[in-house]
């Protein structure tokens, strides 16, 4: 099987205790790379890796150092690219949502609900309701809270890790330097005639300090006032 290459990538980075993160990129078309993120918890020298992502010969070393890759996390249907090569490589499971359409394969092992018992401890599901492909985002109860999101809740202090072009357009295109709801992932999800305001609502409800989303940058601080603001500027009263 031929798997898509790996992308540049910053090192291995702990955020958290036992949380780690890497942050990288993904090519959209010849001119347009854009950032990517994928995170790695740590239990008992146990990886699970969120939102996955390839890495190149020294990123993946740098992995195995850390522990044994026993499963990945698949949160959101339209980031699966990556998992084959990582059920195949590391013989992981995958565990994502059922429903799926964009990534049938490979065959999920654990189908993620609010409900399952997640393999590692301080830490929730939260799963979107009213979307289109499923969705779900990771609540860990480290410091004062860490939310791993996938593509609805982004956020931007930089433009690292995107191309020229990448640079450019993305103000242009819903994409400024700040903390947003995923423009084109609204458009995406939201079914039609509905709205995606009262999952999004119970999002901002939960207490969280920091998040790490599937693209842009790490937010270490101030992360819930963060997203609540992007909340009111997509659903004004």
């Amino acid at each position: 099987m031929t798997y898509p290459p790996s992308y540049p990538h910053d090192p291995i980075e702990e955020i958290a205790s036992d949380v780690f993160m890497v942050r990288g990129s993904i090519r959209m078309n010849p001119l347009m790379r854009i950032s990517r993120n994928m995170a790695i918890i740590r239990d008992d020298g146990e990886l699970t890796v969120i939102n996955p992502m390839r890495l190149s010969d020294e990123g993946e070393r740098q992995l195995r150092e850390l522990g044994e890759v026993k499963r990945i996390v698949r949160l959101g249907a339209m980031h699966g690219v990556d998992d084959p090569y990582y059920v195949d490589t590391f013989r992981a499971e995958l565990w994502s949502q059922s429903g799926g359409t964009i990534y049938p394969e490979p065959a999920i092992d654990v189908a993620l609900t609010e409900e399952t018992e997640l393999p590692f401890p301080g830490a929730r599901l939260f799963c979107f309701r009213d979307v289109v492909e499923p969705e779900s985002y990771l609540l860990m109860d480290r410091g004062g809270g860490l939310l791993l999101t996938c593509d609805g809740i982004q956020h931007y202090g930089d433009y690292s890790h995107n191309t020229l072009v990448a640079r450019m357009v993305m103000p242009f295109i819903g994409f400024p330097q700040e903390t947003i709801i995923g423009p084109l992932w609204l458009k995406l999800q939201t079914p039609e005639g509905g709205s995606l305001r009262a999952d999004l609502a119970r999002l901002v409800s939960l207490e969280f300090d920091s998040l790490l989303s599937a693209h842009g940058t790490y937010l270490a601080n101030d992360a819930k006032a963060a997203v609540r603001a992007a909340f009111d500027k997509t659903f004004p009263d």
